[in-house]
Parts: structure tokens; sequence; C-alpha cells
């Protein structure tokens, strides 16, 4: 029976869940009654299971539920001290676990807990939220529901709401389930299929409600000057603006950015009543939680130019951090917690699209979903009535809430390269995949940018989903190919803090048998392509104002001459004195440019595997399987050298330790005295 009862939640909460138009990311709750045995005494005891704090319903087990005891989550009720201390009522669920209790209960388990129904969903449709802020929701939902679903007014989810809900469920037997006042919906039923059709059926009706009753066009008409650019201009245009909001968008704190131009931001950005609704701001708490209480808008036409754009962006920051900032001084109490910054993590860009921040990808990704939730909530209410939130200082309430510090302050510590942004060149194989693997392993979200994009893509794969890592076909010798990789770069995580200059190819020939076609291929590849993606690279990190890091993997034959190897060796000398260049010109910035000289990395190059390694052989009279001994027998540490010991060092020279160095070639050989730096 218990299993029964689980696992018809689980797959209710996963089916519900995985329809955004049921609710958004992470938000709402499920539950379920049932009983099961008591470890203690072995005898039945009733139990409420009830999907914990910051889990997701989409993808909701077994182990994201907190299982509590129902008669002593019932009991609390004896001992509720009001509405002014229900904070206090959080802390008493740890006293109601049953066992080891599963997750952590949620701010919501009152409400699933006190209402007499065996199984209750919470949730944040578009369609529920939008009658929940429409100015006369009240009487819309009398309209359309009858007594069959009841209006509850705004109140702070909590312990009061809980009781609430309950009593609406005593008081209207017939009920199925509430519209929450700005917030959403809760539905109830005597079996897991019931509570799950009760959900569907407020949320489909609600949403028929409005497709055959609402305004043809919500937000009014176009906006003169303000419509969609074309795609490719479009495209263009926010990977030149991506790092200038990025920078503006990291004032506090860095933050990594996501940017969408989906149809139904740009139909709000390009409609008359966008200024007006945008200011309102969200309502549902689970959104302006992510999204912060409102956006930053630019007031330009979409064919304004980026120098037009800039100077206007940076106008409209410096306001928004001032409000932002009154809107804490107007509602905060000495008992509140300290301000979290007074960046935003909405803008919108007419003609553009929408860039959303957060501290990694996934949390700047779900912030611009719920921002589209937040907008089509706003069409929804204003189809059939008036965009109404709740007022700020409940807003305040919400955002500044202890329980929701205390939630922060249980997150881990954030990774050594957190929030920072690679691009690794030639990194589908050897070098560039281990130092791109290494990077997204301390944190850094990496594009992997490869001659083969197939390659480029399988390699992103391997190490993460496409929040951490994605996978780019780019020629560096094409000055098109680079700007479209960087291009690329900003647009997938808001701007680009470390690049990597990996890219290369080598042909071992003496230099009666190398050929003006050699010559040119190498330094094509690695002199031309290092500077095209650096000079590319280098407009972002400027725009961006952050700093940052460019590093280019040279070699040891930068600085050691041996035989068969001119173009090669030639090459990359040239290499390693673009770092002491672009040191020296890119210092005022902030950025800082570093090289690594390897030597003698076999296993696993690409390099090595595509030719050279068998040419290098011949040359020192070994058999190629046995290079990478040979070549560590004559080494200082006599170590062989592999693509890990140059991420080590890649990764050592993006981190902190190393704030105050440029223009450093690292060796990365075990120690070839010849080639040390003179």
């Amino acid at each position: 029976m218990t299993n029964d009862t689980v696992a018809a939640l689980i797959d209710r909460s996963n089916r519900l869940g995985a329809d955004p138009r049921n609710t958004n990311y992470a938000g709402g709750n499920t539950s379920a009654k049932g009983r099961d045995t008591d470890p203690v005494t072995g005898t039945p005891v009733d139990l409420l299971w009830v999907k914990g704090s910051g889990g997701d319903l989409g993808t909701l087990t077994e182990s994201g539920l907190a299982v509590l005891r129902l008669d002593r989550l019932r009991a609390l009720v004896d001992v509720y001290p009001g509405v002014e201390r229900e904070d206090e009522m959080v802390a008493a669920f740890d006293y109601c676990l049953h066992g080891k209790g599963g997750a952590a209960p949620s701010i919501d388990t009152a409400m699933h807990g006190l209402v007499d129904a065996d199984h209750v969903d919470h949730l944040h449709p578009d369609s529920g939220i939008a009658l929940a802020t429409a100015a006369d929701g009240e009487a819309l939902t009398k309209q359309i529901f009858g007594d069959r679903v009841v209006w509850i007014p705004w109140r702070r989810p909590g312990f009061q709401l809980g009781l609430d809900i309950a009593e609406v469920k005593r008081q209207h037997p017939h009920a199925i389930g509430t519209i929450l006042g700005g917030h959403g919906i809760t539905a109830w039923g005597d079996t897991s299929a019931d509570a799950e059709r009760h959900s569907l059926e407020i949320i489909e009706t609600a949403q028929r409600y409005i497709d055959e009753h609402g305004r043809l066009y919500p937000f009014g008409a176009p906006l003169q000057g303000y419509q969609a650019l074309p795609d490719e201009q479009r495209r263009a245009k926010a990977a030149r603006l991506a790092p200038i909001i990025r920078g503006l968008a990291s004032t506090d704190r860095v933050q990594v950015g996501h940017f969408t131009d989906d149809p139904r931001v740009l139909e709000f950005v390009g409609s008359q009543a966008h200024p007006r609704l945008a200011e309102l701001g969200t309502s549902c708490p689970d959104h302006f939680l992510r999204t912060k209480v409102k956006p930053l808008v630019l007031d330009l036409p979409a064919d304004a130019s980026i120098e037009e754009c800039t100077a206007r962006l940076r106008e409209l920051h410096q306001t928004y951090r001032a409000d932002y900032q009154a809107y804490y001084d107007r509602h905060a109490s000495p008992e509140s917690p300290a301000i979290r910054g007074a960046d935003p993590a909405i803008v919108l860009v007419p003609g553009v699209g929408m860039f959303s921040y957060g501290k990694d990808k996934q949390t700047a990704r779900v912030a611009g979903e719920f921002y589209l939730n937040a907008i089509n909530v706003m069409r929804g209410a204003e189809a059939i009535s008036t965009y109404t939130p709740i007022d700020e200082s409940e807003k305040f309430r919400i955002e500044y809430w202890a329980l929701e510090e205390a939630k922060l302050a249980r997150m881990p510590k954030p990774k050594p390269l957190a929030t920072r942004i690679a691009l690794v060149t030639g990194a589908a194989s050897g070098i560039g995949k281990a130092i791109a693997t290494r990077l997204a392993a301390e944190g850094a979200c990496v594009v992997i940018a490869d001659l083969d994009g197939a390659k480029a893509a399988a390699a992103a794969e391997e190490i993460g989903t496409t929040d951490v890592a994605v996978g780019i076909a780019a020629d560096v010798t094409d000055e098109t190919a680079v700007q479209a990789a960087v291009d690329a770069t900003v647009l997938a995580f808001g701007g680009v803090d470390i690049v990597v200059n990996n890219a290369g190819l080598s042909l071992s020939k003496p230099l009666l048998e190398t050929t003006a076609a050699d010559w040119d291929l190498q330094h094509d590849v690695m002199a031309r392509g290092s500077f095209l993606v650096s000079k590319a690279a280098a407009r972002a990190l400027i725009d961006q104002g952050l700093g940052g890091d460019i590093l280019y993997i040279s070699s040891k034959n930068s600085v050691f001459a041996g035989p068969n190897n001119v173009a090669y060796a030639a090459t990359k000398a040239d290499q390693a004195h673009q770092v002491r260049l672009l040191a020296a010109e890119l210092g005022e910035h902030g950025v800082k440019v570093n090289g690594i000289n390897p030597d003698g990395v076999v296993r696993g190059s690409g390099i090595f595997a595509g030719g050279w390694g068998a040419k290098r052989a011949e040359v020192y009279g070994v058999a190629e399987e046995d290079l990478g001994a040979f070549y560590a027998q004559r080494t200082l540490l006599k170590r062989e050298v592999l693509p890990e010991h140059v991420a080590n060092a890649a990764f050592a020279l993006c981190t902190s330790d190393f704030s105050h160095t440029t223009g450093l070639h690292v060796p990365v050989d075990a120690g070839v005295a010849a080639a040390f730096l003179r």
C-alpha cells in the first residue's frame, strides 16, 4: 500500500511538472497521505509524503520527498502562536519527521498536511496565476468555476495559509481546489488520479476561458519601431550587447547569463503596454525570487545603434540600482537580511530579446524561463481584466524572508571557477579537451570549439549538460568563423572570461622538404588563428569590464631548437611572443595573458595521432609506441607528460592565486633544461 502510494505520487508529480503550462521549474509541491509501519513500535502510523524544499516536480524521486507523521503535524495547530510568529512552525516540522525524514520540509508542508484530503497539489500554472493576478480575480473565479473552485485572498505561504485552505475545504465540501490570490492554485482529491484530474481541470478551464473571452491584443497595439529585428541582425546585436549587459549585471557580483529571443518575449517588448507592465513586476513568489521585483527595460527602438544602446543601458543601470536600493530601504527592518545586490536579473531589449542572469547557467536560464512565465501571466490577466500583482511590501517580505535567507546560507560553497566562462579552441581531443574538462570540473562554463563540430559536440556532452558545456564548429583561420565562435560563446553563457588558444597541428619535416604550403598551414592555424581568436575575444572582455584570462598553449619548441621542425617551432615562437605583446596591451583592462609550454604530450594528443608522433619517433630512432617513454627519460623528472598535466597549469593560471601574474610562460615538460626560460 505504502509503496503504491509513493509511486503514484512520484508519477503524478513527474507528469504535472513535465508540462510548463502546469508549473514552473522547482515550483509548486505535491503530497499524498497513507500508512506505514513505525520503525520503533512496529505499529501502523499515518504519514504525509510531500515534495521537499527546493525540489523539482518534473524530476522528483522518492529521495526528494519529506516524510512526516500526520498526527504530530496536525497537533501543531494546538501550539500555533499566530501569523506574526508563523515562521517558527517551519522548525517545528523537523519534530514531526518519520524515520530519517527524507528531504527538508518546505514552507508549504502545512498546506498539504492540514487539508483534509489524501492527495493535494499546489501549482503555479500561467493560466491560474493570470486569474490570481487579475484585478477582479475573485469575481472571475466565481464566474468561471462557480462553487467548484474557491478564491483565497493573497497570503504569504506558511502555516496560516495552510489553515485557510483547510477551512475552505471544510466549508466547501464539493470544491476541488482554490485560486490563491497573486500566487497560484491548490487542488485535492481522494485518490492521486482525482487530485491530478482536478489540478488539470482548474488549469485548462482557466486557459479556455482566457482563450475564448480574452482580448485579441492583450498587450495593446505594436509599438512603432520596437518590433523584432530580422533573425541574423537580431542575433548579431544580441552578441554585441551581451558582454556589455553582463558587465552591468555583475556590478555587485559576477553573474552568468542566458539569452532568449523567444517570440513571446519579442511580442511583449514590442508592445504598447510593456513599459507599464514591466514596471509592475512579477507576482508569484517563485517568479520574483529569481527575477527580482522588476526587470531593467531598454527604452530605445530596435534599430538603435550599439553605441546608443550602451550609453542608455549604463544610465538605466544606475537608475535601476538606485530604485532597488530605495525599495530595500522602504521596507527593510533592523532584522532584515542585508541587501543581496542591486543589479537586475532580467534585462529586456526591444527588437532583440531577453538577457537573464544568475550564479550559474541553470539559474540564469531558469530566471529567464520564470520571466517568460510572468509574461504569459500578464498576457492572460490583461486579456480578461487588468494585471494587478501583489503589493511591493509583500514582495519584499518574500524576497528578504529569513527562511529564504536560511535556504541561501545552506547552499554549497561555489567552486573556484564558478561564474567564469571559457572558450577553448581545438578542444575536441587531447590537451584542449583535458583543459575544458578541468575548467568545467572547477565550476566554469565551457565552449568547446573545434574544426570538427560533431566531435566538439560529443566532447561537450561528455563533460556535462548544455548548462555546463556546449560544442561548436570553428575554423580558427577564418576571421568570420572566429567571430561567430565568440558570438556563440557570449550568447550561450552571457560573456567570456577565459580564452584558451589551443588549436594546432604539426608537420615534422626537414627544411628542404618543408613547403611554403606547410609553413602557411601551420602559421595560419596557430599564429594567425591565435591572433584572430584573441582579437575577437578581447573586445568582449573589454566590453564586460570584468578582466579575464587569455592562455596560449605554446610549446617547449618555442624556445628550443630541434631538427626537422622549422615551421612548427617558428609558429610556436610567434605564439609565445603574442603572449608578451598582449599582456602589455590588455593589462590596463585587467586581462591577464599567459602561456603554457608543454612537451612530449603523446598520449591523447590529436597532433601526435595525426602523424607527428611517427615522424618524431623516426627522428629519434624509437618505436612510435615508445615515444612517450622516450620523452620522459630525457626530462629531469623522468616523468611522462599527459594532457591532464597541461590542464592543471591552465586551471592554476586562471585562479585568484595567479591574480597578479601576466606575461608568464609556464613549462609543463617534466624538466627540459634546454628549454629553460632565460
